[in-house]
This record gives structure tokens, sequence and C-alpha cells, in this order.
């Protein structure tokens, strides 16, 4: 019974201990990251969270949809985006974790600034298409707020802005260096 106890105990220490869990929780790429969010505006952390939900930091993922890179962008938003700001754009482009992650930032910003910065509805948007987020809103069958997150139509996209303010509440505690400065 004592072993069952110590076991638990050292199960419990574990898994609270800050070191383990950036074990769990790692961060890769963080100067693209911190840098890239900063130039937009954006909270690193919930860069990290989106990066970490959508790829597991695997700059070379790519999706059964298509959608590449860190931040899975899809090719078609890709090419749009970039035709934008008139950057070069070639599909094998996005697994270059620095043009990845700016190209992201920089619709995740474009998104914040269509959507009045609420987080929830930009990452909506990210992940199931501003128009839809835009007809939700229209059709009220969303209004946006955290409590009605469970009306999402889209399950996936649900699940995502869930998953993705999670994530960014854990990086936020567990990386409190990257914090932006005021």
């Amino acid at each position: 019974m004592l072993s069952l106890v110590l076991l638990l105990g050292c199960i419990y220490a574990l898994t609270s201990s800050r070191w383990f869990l950036r074990l769990v929780y790692p961060l890769a790429y963080e100067e693209v990251i911190t840098e890239t969010a900063a130039a937009y505006g954006l909270d690193p952390h919930l860069i990290f969270a989106m990066i970490k939900v959508e790829s597991g930091f695997n700059s070379r993922a790519v999706s059964a949809k298509g959608a590449s890179g860190l931040m899975q962008l899809m090719p078609e938003t890709a090419s749009w985006i970039a035709r934008q700001r008139r950057l070069a754009y070639e599909r094998k482009m996005l697994l270059e974790p620095k043009y990845n992650v700016d190209l992201g930032c920089w619709y995740l910003a474009s998104l914040y600034a269509e959507f009045k910065g609420q987080t929830n509805l930009s990452l909506a948007a990210y992940n199931g298409g501003r128009g839809n987020v835009q007809r939700w809103l229209e059709n009220r069958q969303w209004t946006g707020e955290h409590e009605t997150i469970s009306q999402i139509p889209f399950p996936e996209t649900r699940r995502y802005v869930e998953r993705v303010q999670a994530m960014a509440r854990i990086y936020r505690r567990l990386y409190p260096e990257y914090s932006p400065k005021e």
C-alpha cells in the first residue's frame, strides 16, 4: 500500500512540474513565431497553440486535404495571401517554417481585423472559412461568444476553437517568458 501511495505521489509530482509539462507541450521555431506574431500584433502563445494543434510543430506536415506546413495552410488560401501581399508563391514554399508562419499570421491578423478582434470568431474562420462564420453570425446560428461555442455548426471547427483556446492557456502558463511586452 505504501508503494502505491509513493508511486501516485511521484506521478503527481511529475505531472505538476513545469519541466515535465514542457516535455508534453514543447516549443519549436520560437524565434520565428515570436517575431512574426509581434510583427502582426498577435499573441505568440496563441500561435504556438495553433501550430501545436495544426501540425504538432512538424514543418513538413501535409494533411489529407492538402493543408501544408506548421500552420496547415490550404494551397488556395496561401496563394490568395501571397497575391494580396505581392509575394512569390509556390506550393513547396509552404513547408518553409518562416514563410508558412508569416502567411498564417498575416491571415489570422486579417481575420482579427474582419471580426473586430474576437479570438473565437477569428479561429473559427481560420479553420472553417470566413464566409461560413459570417453566415453563422448573420443567420444567428452562433453568437461568437465563448459560452456558445457548442453552437458552431461544424463539429471539426467547434473542436478546433476549443482545443486552440485550451492549448493557448497551457502555453501561457508554461512559457510566460513569451508574453508580449507592454
